[in-house]
C-alpha cells in the first residue's frame, strides 16, 4: 500500500493490492461517494483518492504489565463461560 500527498492539494492518493483494504475502500466508495472516489484499478490493484486529512499518525499504543495481566484472566474467565 502506498499513499501519496501533495502540498498544493487538499487530495490524498491510496494505491493498494491488498485485498482487505481494498473491501474496506469499496464499502467507503459505496457509502460516501462524495469522499471517497475509485481512481483507477487493473486485475491486481485499486487506486483511491479522499480527503488528506482523513489519513491520521498515531503513536504506538503501551499496554503496561498490569492491563496485559489483566485482559488475559478476563479472557480466561470468558472462555469458561463458553464451555
Amino acid at each position: 500500500m502506498s499513499i501519496t500527498m501533495q502540498e498544493n492539494e487538499q487530495t490524498a492518493t491510496l494505491y493498494t493490492r491488498d485485498k482487505a483494504v481494498m473491501r474496506k475502500l469499496d464499502t467507503l466508495v459505496a457509502d460516501y461517494p462524495d469522499t471517497y472516489m475509485l481512481i483507477g484499478q487493473d486485475e491486481v490493484s485499486k487506486t483511491y483518492s479522499f480527503p488528506k486529512s482523513y489519513v491520521s499518525y498515531r503513536k504506538p499504543r503501551t499496554v503496561s504489565i498490569e492491563q496485559r495481566e489483566r485482559a488475559r484472566q478476563m479472557m480466561i474467565e470468558r472462555n469458561k463461560l463458553k464451555i
